[in-house]
């Protein structure tokens, strides 16, 4: 487990390997080696702590990248975005339905309005 970023954030779908020696990356896959350790954060690839996500200006597929945000969530924070006339403040997500306490503090330091 030398080298695993054991508190980094995953993404969905995401495969962390332990016990193996680094490879390349899977196809289509968000982090690089077992620990996926590029960058602050450990983030590599994706929204992180070194890319946030724009609330203004992602597409829903892009949403669905957050951690907990399924197809009907990112729906529901376009929305909102429409609705509203785009995200102020990260704040604002507390307002979108579906997202609680929760679920905020794990999107707060990933996105940006």
């Amino acid at each position: 487990m030398t080298g695993l970023n054991r508190a980094r954030l995953l993404t969905d779908g995401e495969q962390v390997v332990v016990g193996l020696p680094p490879g390349p990356p899977a196809p289509g896959a968000a982090g690089g080696g077992p620990a996926g350790g590029a960058g602050p954060g450990g983030a590599s690839g994706g929204p992180g702590p070194s890319a946030p996500l724009s609330l203004n200006t992602a597409t829903a597929e892009q949403l669905e990248t957050l951690p907990g945000v399924g197809p009907v969530l990112a729906q529901h924070m376009i929305d909102y975005r429409a609705e509203n006339n785009g995200f102020r403040s990260v704040d604002e997500l507390r307002q979108v339905n579906g997202i609680g306490d929760r679920r905020f503090a794990e999107l707060q330091p990933l996105v940006r309005p």
